[in-house]
């Protein structure tokens, strides 16, 4: 085995192990199988210490020295998001937002707090990267060749005007259905939340753009270089994926959606230089879903 071989094994291990422990995954065991509940505190705390050693790694061992702007950047991330949710999400202008029953409130207001925390990850990442094409913040060539999928039908080559199209198509009908098996709101309460439709689009294009920036985009510019383009693609899928365990639907079965949506995502990112497809696909996926919130919000009596 050479040195750089040597190099990348210990580049690419040291990512996995420390993405573990720095994501959702030690709060499931703790909770799931030990049956200890943690908080929100406590997992800030936990992915803080784990980033900040992984961090001193790359100072004290030269061999992953090309992580130091991912541990750097998922630093950013932890502090900014325990900032966000602790401390600006307490204010009592924001409380009264959030606790107002109305999805023309709530969830601007959610969402706002969310684009807080892009809003800071791009500025770090403007100060490591330097250019917005190098963390995909830009539209990108929406026309580039594809690579080939076989089990997804993906033909070597395909445009992923083509491409991005289908699965437009596919993803959002696919959670359509998923939202209609889980409950479908009676006629009446469509016809109610009709008004809510501009906030719909506006949270669904928020959330959107949001997610994509903050846990695809970032993750992939910097360990592209470091770890390889398949190995960031996987393992920004297996973070976002296990970010979800808590979601709906709920467990392995939400891990395992999630994190293929990720690497999806992901892989348009990668093969078209930009954010367009991967923001476009998640944002009529996300219209389904506010569109649901936004009916279950009237039901109880929101308006």
């Amino acid at each position: 085995m050479n040195f750089e071989t040597s190099k990348s094994k210990a580049l690419i291990v040291t990512a996995w192990v420390f993405l573990c422990l720095s994501s959702g995954l030690p709060k499931i065991i703790l909770q799931e199988i030990f049956k200890s509940p943690v908080s929100a505190d406590l997992s800030a705390a936990i992915a803080a210490g784990v980033t900040l050693a992984g961090l001193a790694l790359t100072f004290l061992w030269n061999a992953v020295r090309g992580l130091r702007p991912f541990f750097a950047l998922f630093l950013v991330l932890t502090g900014t998001e325990w900032f966000v949710y602790t401390k600006v999400e307490q204010l009592l202008f924001y409380r009264a937002w959030l606790e107002n029953p109305s999805f023309n409130v709530f969830m601007p207001a959610e969402q706002s707090l969310r684009l807080i925390v892009t809003l800071v990850m791009i500025a770090a990442l403007f100060l490591m990267r330097k250019r917005a094409s190098a963390f995909f913040l830009r539209m990108g060539d929406r026309h580039a060749p594809a690579e080939g999928v076989r089990w997804l039908g993906i033909e070597p080559g395909s445009p992923w005007d083509k491409v991005g199209r289908n699965f437009t198509f596919f993803i959002s009908l696919g959670t359509l259905a998923f939202l209609m098996l889980a409950g479908s709101p009676p006629l009446d309460l469509v016809v109610r939340a009709l008004p809510f439709l501009p906030a719909v689009l506006i949270a669904a294009a928020l959330n959107a753009f949001n997610e994509e920036m903050t846990y695809k985009a970032s993750f992939l510019s910097v360990l592209e270089d470091a770890v390889g383009r398949n190995q960031a693609l996987w393992l920004m899928a297996a973070y976002f994926g296990i970010g979800h365990f808590y979601g709906v639907p709920y467990g392995v079965v939400g891990v395992l959606m999630a994190g293929f949506l990720g690497w999806f995502l992901g892989k348009s990112m990668l093969e078209t230089r930009g954010l367009w497809w991967a923001w476009f696909i998640h944002f009529w996926q996300d219209v389904w879903i506010f569109s649901f919130l936004a009916i279950g919000s009237i039901a109880p009596g929101g308006g």
